[in-house]
């Protein structure tokens, strides 16, 4: 049974909760004793059903109190399919939480209030979306029972997404009308809609491809770990222990390590302590080496022939994730899986306009704003471009004045000098 790992992004008060409660409600995946919670609370809608999002009531209580709260994940499946639901808060304050959400996602729903439409948090999660390379786009347009079911709503709101989407990258986006908190065209189709002939939500999100994106093909090991026991057992002992992000390793392939670029026979692959002849994209081994170089934590190994970029400058694209605003004139931190380099900004190629996602020149980055800006390392960095390679092409800055994580970075490509 394969996984569909999905988002849900939105506004304030477009029915997030609810959608997330239906879903798991109609898949019979609420505990008896969180059903019996429910029933305690006795409250009820309008008319007179159970209310669901109180299913995600205390992540906002939690939220209330000033406790931080990044992603609530939820969990359900069907026969056909596992899920796991990234649900980030809608206040434009937490746009930041979304990139963690979403950084692995397979499907992205955005959810639209019927009354309001596209709004700016729809272009703002859109918009990132897009800067994620999440290969497909579901638009819930949600709380139709409170437009009367009109078609009309549905379509101008479509045409309006669809002139939005026009400035993205390409993604697969679909739409569906739905009531979260009726439960029109969620787990079955609705009477309420006989104007739309697509699948319910329940059915899409079993039978939507996924994993649409080219599989990685050239092999990239970032070292996290150099393992020598220096033991009397194991007096040579020297492995370097990692997670393969692209392609796959075997034994007697020519590596390059990188940013070195010393060359090297891999002699053995170990898993737990049983040899492997092979490491596929996803495992997490230790490799041995035929020759006794110098490779430190942050180093990566490549094939012979296969190298990507190494840079000491390189642009990316960028969403600022701090309530202190960018200074050009702070050295910051870049972290890249185990490798942590200090970066200056040399220039900020543009910022982000989320009312229209035109390009503007900008000298400052706030929270949550979103743009390319050009770096400078202090070392070699050796990287592929996000598009190309997300879990080699994604980093995170950190502020070295209070250690905090301030900005997503999805690297897009090397800056000449």
């Amino acid at each position: 049974m394969d996984l569909l790992k999905f988002i849900t992004a939105g506004s304030v008060d477009d029915g997030k909760s609810t959608l997330i409660g239906r879903l798991l409600y109609d898949t019979d995946s609420i505990l008896d004793d969180q059903l019996e919670a429910i029933q305690r609370a006795n409250r009820k809608n309008d008319d007179g059903t159970l209310d669901l999002a109180i299913l995600t009531d205390g992540l906002k209580a939690e939220r209330e109190q000033g406790i931080t709260i990044d992603v609530a994940y939820k969990y359900f499946h069907t026969e056909k399919r596992k899920f796991i639901i990234a649900d980030t808060p809608g206040h434009i304050q937490y746009t930041r939480n979304m990139v963690t959400g979403a950084s692995n996602a397979d499907l992205a729903i955005i959810l639209i209030d019927a009354r309001k439409g596209v709004v700016e948090q729809t272009r703002r999660h859109s918009f990132l979306v897009s800067l994620l390379a999440i290969p497909n786009i579901l638009v819930c347009i949600n709380k139709m029972d409170m437009v009367d079911y009109d078609k009309a709503v549905f379509d101008k709101i479509q045409a309006d997404y669809e002139r939005l989407t026009k400035n993205m990258n390409s993604t697969q986006v679909d739409y569906i009308p739905v009531s979260a908190l009726k439960g029109d065209n969620i787990a079955m189709r609705s009477p309420n809609t006989p104007w739309y002939d697509g699948k319910p939500l329940l059915e899409f999100l079993e039978t939507v491809e996924v994993n649409q994106q080219p599989e990685v093909q050239q092999a990239r090991f970032p070292v996290q770990w150099v393992i020598r026991p220096q033991t009397a057992e194991l007096p040579d002992y020297r492995g370097y222990a990692g997670r393969v992000v692209g392609g796959s390793f075997a034994v007697g392939d020519r590596i390059v390590a990188l940013p070195s670029g010393v060359a090297s026979t891999i002699t053995r692959i170990e898993l737990a302590s049983e040899s492997l002849t092979t490491a596929e994209s996803g495992a997490s081994v230790i490799i041995h080496l035929a020759d006794d170089i110098d490779i430190s934590r942050g180093d990566m190994l490549v094939k012979a022939g296969e190298q990507p970029v190494l840079s000491q400058s390189f642009e990316s694209d960028i969403c600022w994730m701090d309530t202190r605003p960018l200074d050009v004139n702070q050295t910051y931190l870049l972290q890249q899986h185990g490798k942590t380099t200090k970066v200056k900004i040399q220039d900020i190629v543009y910022r982000i306009d989320i009312e229209t996602l035109e390009r503007t020149a900008s000298d400052g980055f706030g929270l949550n704003d979103i743009g390319r800006i050009q770096f400078k390392c202090a070392d070699p960095l050796a990287f592929d471009r996000y598009a190309f390679n997300k879990a080699n092409g994604g980093a995170i800055l950190i502020d070295t004045r209070n250690n905090l994580t301030v900005a997503a970075l999805m690297i897009s490509e090397p800056v000449d000098h």
